[in-house]
């Protein structure tokens, strides 16, 4: 046998061997829904011109705003790992983060500013020391009531954080009247996006010529809300069983000095790392009362049968458009 028969013989039985593992998977996964269109080729999303967000209905057919919603649209949709993570951290967040901005008189929509401030990471941190879900700077932070300091920094606190961003969300919409406008300036700040309306004579934001964050900033978040529609449009398979699930916590009120928290987890039935885990606002390895602190505070402990991933223990769906078993 030639040396091209030998060569050809090996690809022969290698694309057999292919064949029959493409064969049994096929078998094995015939329960599953077939891959969009997007997972199959390098495909670049299509969507309509009109965009809904923040109550508002916006015509992006200008080749500009086409352009930039576009170049966010195709980058959520192929930074998949982080795209897909936030999603699923999204069943367990959602719940707790919507209601708090619905209670204020936030849009709901401003949970996809959340979003990318941080992929719905408690733990997030900027190199320029914003941090926490909707990553505040110190200052702004205080300015907003929240404690920041080598034991407690409340940036962290999903619910305090959440709080303080609403109070955010409100000021810079009295001073505005436009909720895209508040949008950019929670990137931008206020001064500075006013400024630039005044420079520029223009009162759209997306009409500004700003820094790039800023100006890719309100296309983003209309980007994550499309994905978030639709994630199986966009080419994201996700199950139910995948997405990550709500853990209920109890709550244990301290009101004075704790020396040694991972004593004090070890007595509530939890890890040091557990403990953390639900209350990232602890920075320390301890919790000191000092001058100026409240007179409590509140430790959230997680419910120990909600800590496991159980397949026969059905848990809630946020929203069933995520999931394909719906």
């Amino acid at each position: 046998m030639t040396k091209s028969h030998l060569i050809y013989a090996f690809s022969s039985v290698v694309l057999l061997a292919a064949a029959l593992v493409f064969l049994a998977a096929s078998r094995n996964h015939k329960d599953k829904p077939e891959l969009p269109i997007m997972q199959q080729f390098s495909a670049t999303p299509r969507f309509e011109n009109q965009q809904t967000i923040f109550g508002k209905t916006y015509d992006l057919s200008r080749y500009d705003l086409h352009e930039r919603y576009e170049r966010e649209l195709t980058n959520v949709c192929y930074t998949h790992n982080s795209s897909i993570l936030t999603l699923k951290r999204a069943n367990r967040f959602f719940p707790i983060l919507v209601p708090i901005l619905e209670e204020e008189g936030i849009p709901a929509d401003f949970i996809y500013l959340c979003c990318i401030e941080s992929n719905l990471q408690t733990r997030a941190k900027s190199t320029a020391g914003a941090c926490g879900l909707w990553q505040f700077m110190p200052e702004t932070a205080r300015q907003y009531g929240l404690t920041v300091n080598d034991e407690v920094d409340e940036r962290y606190h999903t619910e305090k954080a959440t709080r303080a961003a609403c109070r955010y969300l409100k000021d810079a919409y009295a001073k505005f009247g436009d909720w895209m406008t508040v949008a950019a300036s929670y990137n931008g700040g206020m001064a500075g996006i006013k400024n630039k309306l005044t420079a520029q004579k223009v009162s759209d934001p997306m009409d500004l010529l700003l820094i790039e964050e800023t100006s890719r900033y309100m296309f983003r978040i209309m980007a994550y809300k499309e994905l978030f529609r639709d994630p199986y449009r966009y080419g994201f398979v996700l199950y139910s069983d995948q997405l990550y699930r709500p853990i209920r916590t109890t709550t244990v009120t301290v009101k004075s000095s704790i020396a040694d928290l991972a004593a004090f987890a070890q007595k509530q039935g939890i890890s040091f790392f557990q403990l953390k885990e639900f209350n990232p606002w602890l920075r320390a390895d301890k919790l000191t009362f000092r001058k100026g602190s409240p007179a409590s505070y509140k430790i959230a402990i997680p419910v120990a049968e909600d800590m496991y991933y159980d397949a026969d223990k059905p848990f809630d769906i946020y929203d069933t458009a995520w999931v394909v078993d719906k």
